[in-house]
Order: C-alpha cells, then sequence, then structure tokens
C-alpha cells in the first residue's frame, strides 16, 4: 500500500506533499532523522492529510496533482482551514 500525505509546519506556515510505502518511517525523517534536504529548515512537521492508494502509479499521480498549483489551492481551501 502507498500512500500520500501533506505535512505542515506551524512554525514556517508551509505545507509539503510527498508519497511513500511507510507513513510512520518517512514522517520520522522529516523531523529527527535527515540531516539534509528541504523539509529540515521548518521542523516540527504535522502530518495534516493521507490518501491511501493500492499502487505506486496511482499514489505518484495523485502527488503530482496535488503539487500542481490546483493541487496546492485545494490544500489551501480544503485542508489547511482544519488546522488553521
Amino acid at each position: 500500500m502507498f500512500c500520500v500525505y501533506v505535512l505542515y509546519s506551524f512554525s514556517a506556515k508551509r505545507f509539503y506533499t510527498g508519497m511513500t510505502s511507510d507513513l510512520i518511517t518517512r514522517f520520522k525523517f522529516h523531523n529527527e532523522k535527515s540531516s539534509k534536504g528541504h523539509t529540515i529548515r521548518y521542523r516540527p512537521w504535522y502530518c495534516i492529510h493521507v490518501e491511501f492508494f493500492d499502487t505506486k502509479s496511482q499514489a505518484i499521480q495523485r502527488e503530482k496533482e496535488l503539487k500542481s498549483g490546483k493541487g496546492r489551492d485545494w490544500i489551501k481551501s480544503n485542508i489547511l482551514p482544519k488546522y488553521l
């Protein structure tokens, strides 16, 4: 099983969208274990949205949709208001 997730940094007011087959481990890397990369600058991250898929290709497609302009707008209007 694969999932697409949206993380949010309340301190930086930024969100991050990713895809993985192991959400718990990936979340730990974003918040604790990574020593380089985009997400280390805006810690701590909170998982605010998750969608599950049976295939990797479905998850990659949805990740691309959420990273598009329309997808970012959808996150801002449908997901973020629940947390702000």
